[in-house]
């Protein structure tokens, strides 16, 4: 098995910890994860070119710089978890979709609650923008970072001006 990096970066929305392997970033994790939710085995490494540029393009983008991300994924997960993750990708920045929205995209239109609980599980935070997912009412529900930060993020991509805690 291949070595994972990882290293740490100050946001708007707190701490991050940036983790890549060889193949790409591999997640993008929040200072309240579960601290076993990020690869055991990886080193501290704050020149990584992966996460360098990973760090460079996430600062561009809190400077509204940046509306897309170039970076290569290595997502790690299930078959069902990856395909929703690839389908976030797909959200335009300032846009959200409904989880019933990318259930039907990835061809699950009765797989609402699992695409929620892949959404939830998304190991690349913000760059696979789960932020961008909504409940059917419009309401914001359920994001690892916090409803603070999807609510912060939205604000931040202007896709809706007064976003709904509730």
């Amino acid at each position: 098995m291949e070595g994972y990096y990882h290293k740490k970066i100050k946001s708007p929305v707190g701490e991050l910890t940036l983790i890549a392997s060889e193949k790409g970033l591999a997640g993008v994790h929040w200072q309240r994860d579960d601290p076993q939710s990020a690869p055991l085995n990886s080193t501290e490494c704050n020149d990584h070119p992966i996460l360098v540029e990973t760090e460079k393009q996430l600062t561009e983008y809190f400077e509204k710089k940046r509306t897309t991300f170039t970076l290569e994924l290595d997502f790690i997960g299930t078959p069902f978890q990856k395909k929703t993750w690839e389908a976030l990708l797909t959200i335009p920045f300032g846009e959200t979709r409904t989880y019933g929205e990318i259930a039907k995209q990835i061809d699950s239109p009765n797989a609402v609650r699992a695409v929620g609980m892949a959404a939830n599980k998304n190991p690349i935070s913000i760059i696979a923008p789960c932020h961008r997912v909504i409940g059917h009412s419009g309401k914001l529900v359920g994001f690892g970072g916090g409803l603070e930060n999807k609510s912060f993020l939205l604000r931040l991509e202007n896709s809706r001006k007064n976003p709904t805690l509730w």
